[in-house]
Formats: C-alpha cells, structure tokens, sequence
C-alpha cells in the first residue's frame, strides 16, 4: 500500500487524515476497528483517536487515505465482521483551524482536482462550532467556478468541522465508504 507524503501527513496531535463514524457510544469499539484495520494494511503506527463528538472518530495513517478507504471496502465485502465496529469511513485531505477564510484556503489547494466540464457540491457536516452551513458554502463555492449540481454531483467539496478543527476533502462521491449500504 502506498505511504501518504509526510507533508500531507499532519502528525500533530487532534490532526487526521480519516475520519470514521460509529454508532454513538460504540467509540471504543470503532477505534478497535479501525486501530486493527491499519495495522492489518501495514501501518506501523497508526493514532486513533475518539473526538469530542458523540460518534466520530479520526485517524492519522502513514498509509493514502485513499487507499485505506477502498481496502476497507473490500473487507466489508469479503470479511465483514472485520469492519463491523465502523459505519462511514472517509479520507480527509487538508485539517485547518475552523475559520472560514482557513477553509477556503485549503478548498484553493484541492479545487483544481475537479474538472473544468465536472460539476460539484459542498457538503457541510458541521459539529460543534458557531459557523453556519451557509458561510461555508458561500466561502467555499465563492472561490470555484464549476457548475454546481446538488443531485449526482460529480465531486463532493466535503467539509467536516469538528469544532475548532475542519477536515477538508475534493472528493468523488464513491470515495466515502459508507458500510451500512455496502
């Protein structure tokens, strides 16, 4: 599997590059999860954390986020039990403070990965933070000039905010592992 760049790797603490769901108490169980999985995909040292948030965890791998989230896939559908602590798995790109204009400067750095004729949507999920949907989605789609399309977008702006943290992916939406429709 392949390792993801160390400047793409945030390494500090409360930074992540997989942010993953889990029923609401079941934290313990989907850090297990998780903490097996990586290791099972040869992460020599992977950092799963519980957040602040009933119900979500993050992961900061060595391993492409990317590829996490499709081998995971392809254990939900051969070894399911394996995966069964866990229900959305996502790769997250960018972390950076929750302030809008943090936000839009990361969206800047990954928005060109969208295809001139694609189209696209935001999607805000937003946990802890005085910040509205509505800010983020005019700071964000302010600085992208591709059509938007809220039905079967092509790419998904995927803005997580968790409190004073926000996890940013551009993202296609077969890229977030959701295990309950798998």
């Amino acid at each position: 599997m392949m390792r993801w760049p160390a400047e793409l790797s945030l390494g500090m603490p409360g930074r992540f590059n997989v942010l993953a769901t889990t029923l609401r108490g079941q934290e313990p169980l989907g850090v297990a999860t998780l903490t097996s999985i990586l290791s099972e995909l040869n992460d020599p040292d992977p950092k799963v954390e519980i957040t602040d948030v009933h119900g979500v965890i993050t992961a900061q791998t060595s391993l492409d986020p990317f590829e996490v989230v499709e081998r995971i896939r392809e254990m939900a559908v051969k070894e399911p039990w394996k995966v069964s602590g866990l229900m959305r798995v996502i790769p997250i790109e960018r972390v950076v403070e929750t302030r809008l204009e943090r936000i839009a400067e990361a969206v800047d750095a990954l928005k060109e990965r969208i295809p001139p004729e694609a189209t696209y949507k935001v999607v805000v999920e937003k946990r802890h933070t005085q910040l509205s949907s509505r800010e983020i989605i005019e700071a964000v789609a302010s600085r992208i000039e591709r059509k938007v399309r809220l039905e079967n977008p092509d790419w998904i702006v995927l803005i997580e905010v968790l409190g004073g943290l926000t996890g940013i992916s551009v993202i296609r939406p077969d890229q977030i592992l959701s295990l309950v429709k798998v």
